[in-house]
This record gives C-alpha cells, structure tokens and sequence, in this order.
C-alpha cells in the first residue's frame, strides 16, 4: 500500500473527530483544498465533505476520513497535517518539509 499524501498527527485526528461528531447527517469527512489568499497567493482550506470528489486522494487515519483536492496534492505530498491551540487563534497546520518547510494555518470553525 501507498504511503498517504499527508499523515495527520493525533491532535489533528482528535479534532477531525471533534469537528465530525457536530457536522450535520452526511457529512463523511472534511475535504482540504487551495484558496487564492495569503502572502504567497495561495493557502489552504479546510471545510466539511460529504463524499469524495472525482479525482480526490482520501486518507483514512485514526477513524477519520480526509479528502484532498486535487488542485492541493502537489503541495501536501509529504506534509503532516496537525491542529494547535494558541492564545489568538487555533486550526489546522500543515508543515511539509519537501516544500521548504512552510506551515499554514487553516481554520474550520465547529
């Protein structure tokens, strides 16, 4: 089998399961994708999916179902998504190493 295009950390999958278990009926996950905003132009979005996409990569890690965007694959191959709490603001990070390094918070309120 395939290594998964981005693995997710635990606290990434608890808060997947945390968002899911408040998202209406047939909601089978949350889908990432791009959106042209940010300093570089792009950035990354995370909302709810109720089923996968032509042409969607979908991780299932932990008991959670992740759906990748096509447009986002090339930029998440390898990344680790995780989920952090701060003082001003929490979401979901993503650090890929292959692409320099770069981390980007997403924030899906729920």
């Amino acid at each position: 089998m395939p290594e998964p295009i981005i693995k997710l950390t635990d606290a990434a999958a608890e808060r997947v399961q945390s968002l899911m278990s408040k998202a209406d009926e047939g909601v089978a996950g949350l889908r990432v994708g791009l959106s042209t905003r940010g300093c570089s132009g792009l950035s990354y979005v995370v909302e709810y999916a109720e089923e996968a996409k032509q042409f969607e990569e979908v991780i299932e890690d932990r008991g959670v179902k992740v759906f990748i965007d096509p447009a986002a694959t090339m930029f998440l191959i390898g990344a680790t998504m995780d989920y952090r709490e701060g003082k001003f603001e929490s979401g979901f990070v993503f650090e890929n190493s292959i692409s320099g390094g770069g981390i980007v918070n997403s924030l899906l309120n729920g």
